[in-house]
């Protein structure tokens, strides 16, 4: 095979040959993968290394003996990983991972609907009830990079059963809360107990290779903002013809039913886990008395130790301050998703011009969802163009990283079209309500192109840490989208004598600047891959010995032991 081209990375189906000895910062060793050996040193494994009189280095071998722990690698499990799972289990599981980020997102929308009642029986302004939403935000902003790592290391199922659960106990205080101060600490507590789209999309890189996981993104993205939409749909007919608190009991009706299904029909996907269970599978068989999984090789003490919570907890934040690629594309999503919340509280204001009844204003929300569709469906041939270029294209840096944001270039610009569109047709007769939905389907196009495009991005340079890099992601939208919750209804009423069209006429100004944005990171991506430390780093453990794509990082201490012989794959301990 012939080698990469100067300024070109090599293909994710190749072997690097030279691998870095974690163990010393300039030791560099010839690397070859465990199909290449013979069977006389399959089962050795590295104990030294040997420099010849010409300097060059070598591997010396010695057999595996009965008191070494040996790490099993992800070649050696491969057909019972989540990659080798059939086409229909993986989309039966990411379906109702599907509805249960629906639930989440949910969740953030529906108590919208709400806020008229609880402002007469609790005596509070309109403006105070919107605090209620402000907090789920905020704090589900942090609430999914909390949870993102711990996903991780203790395995997908357990995480979001765990955050379902939290989420669905804390609607019963909001609904029977005694008084407001009750309705905002709960409230408050939801937003942290909602693991997010951090962990669910994290499942995508447990389940689909790097070159196959753009249509799972698709869909999996479609379900995120197609939640936020369906908050509204159903809270018009909940507000209009039910007491306030169903907002509540609907939300706890669907979270509960969503979590059942999910503890049912969803097993465990985090590779680590799965390896772990796979070795101790063998072992018990007898089949490999001295193989263990990564998670068994460290004492639960030492993984859990003060130190590794905190080093865990931060390691998203740490990401996100740090990364280049997470920032940029961070702040990017996250202002989208912001100016986009910002336009739809207009929503009220604007269609009560025309006389619209409570749940038609919900309704009003459809033609957003219409354009998440249209982009969903618009990125499947895309994608489908996108893997064969990469295919075609191996060693093209660009083409394996940056085409992902290709359709973006095109998208992006639906953002500020629809809102400036929004602004002058949103003013009421003698104008028809027709244009400014138009327009609303216009900035869902946007919107869905740009979550998409930088989840896919960001999920293709993380691999095995991407719940914590689209954490980030999750983090600056949510967040940003809760912050501007209270200056929303303000901002639509304050500005000048026209204030619907003038408040979205500036969100069209910034939405212009951010599009611009969008294609810097696409012409500077290779600089912001190469400046962002984590991701180098990984680049160097994301392929295996067979090409693929690795789930997990091993830890130094096994890339120290065995990088030389397995590219990072197995480490050993001696039980002594």
């Amino acid at each position: 095979m012939a080698e990469p081209r100067a300024g070109e990375m090599p293909a994710f189906g190749t072997i690097n040959k030279h691998v870095t000895n974690q163990g010393s910062d300039n030791e560099k060793v010839e690397a070859q993968s465990a199909s290449g050996l013979s069977d006389d040193t399959r089962n050795e494994r590295p104990t030294a290394m040997h420099v010849d009189d010409a300097g060059e280095k070598a591997v010396v071998h010695r057999p595996a003996t009965s008191n070494e722990k040996i790490e099993i690698s992800e070649e050696d499990c491969y057909d019972e990983l989540g990659y080798s799972w059939p086409a229909w289990k993986k989309w039966t599981i990411l379906t109702i991972i599907f509805w249960v980020q629906v639930s989440m997102n949910f969740n953030t929308s529906l108590y919208s609907n709400a806020i008229g009642g609880i402002s007469k029986e609790y005596g509070v302004s309109e403006q105070a009830g919107r605090l209620g939403a402000a907090l789920f935000l905020i704090f589900y902003a942090f609430g999914c990079e909390l949870w993102a790592p711990w996903s991780e290391e203790f395995g997908r199922k357990p995480v979001l059963q765990l955050s379902l659960f939290f989420v669905n106990i804390w609607q019963i205080p909001v609904g029977v809360g005694p008084n407001f101060g009750t309705i905002l600490a709960f409230r408050s507590l939801g937003g942290l107990s909602s693991a997010g789209g951090s962990v669910t999309l994290g499942m995508i890189a447990d389940l689909f290779e790097s070159d196959s996981q753009q249509y799972a993104v698709a869909y999996v993205v479609f379900s995120s903002v197609g939640g936020s939409v369906l908050g509204p749909i159903v809270g018009g007919f909940v507000e209009q013809y039910c007491a306030w608190r169903w907002n509540i009991w609907i939300q706890l009706i669907f979270g509960g039913v969503i979590q059942a299904i999910h503890f049912f029909f969803v097993p465990e996907t985090r590779t680590t886990i799965l390896m772990d269970r796979i070795a101790k599978k063998r072992r018990e068989s007898g089949q490999n008395p001295n193989l263990y999984g990564p998670n068994e090789l460290e004492p639960f003490r030492e993984r859990f130790s003060a130190k590794e919570i905190i080093v865990t907890w931060v390691r998203p934040f740490r990401m996100f301050l740090t990364e280049p690629i997470v920032l940029v594309l961070s702040l990017l999503s996250g202002f989208s998703d912001a100016l986009i919340f910002m336009f739809i509280q207009s929503f009220a204001l604007v269609y009560k011009q025309w006389h619209f009844a409570t749940f038609a204003v919900g309704l009003a929300f459809i033609p957003i969802g219409i354009g998440y569709l249209i982009a969903w469906l618009s990125f499947i041939p895309v994608i489908k163009r996108n893997i064969i270029q990469r295919k075609e294209n191996p060693y093209n840096e660009r083409i394996q990283y940056e085409s992902r944001l290709w359709w973006l270039l095109y998208c992006a610009p639906c953002l500020p079209i629809g809102l400036i569109m929004f602004a002058w047709t949103s003013t009421g007769p003698p104008l028809h309500w027709i244009g400014s939905m138009i327009a609303a389907a216009i900035v869902g196009i946007a919107n869905y192109a740009i979550y998409m495009a930088t989840i896919d991005y960001m999920i293709c340079a993380y691999g095995p840490f991407s719940a914590s890099a689209t954490g980030g992601n999750g983090w600056s939208r949510d967040f940003l989208a809760g912050v501007l919750t209270l200056p929303a209804t303000p901002f639509y009423t304050n500005i000048g004598s026209n204030p619907l069209a003038y408040a979205s006429t500036i969100l069209f100004c910034i939405a212009t600047v951010l599009v611009i944005a969008v294609y810097i990171i696409y012409w500077k991506g290779p600089v912001l891959r190469r400046r962002s430390p984590f991701a180098q780093q990984l680049a160097g453990t994301k392929t295996n010995p067979s090409g693929r794509r690795l789930s997990y990082v091993p830890s130094s201490e096994a890339r120290r032991s065995s990088t030389a012989l397995y590219g990072g794959n197995e480490r050993r301990k001696s039980q002594g």
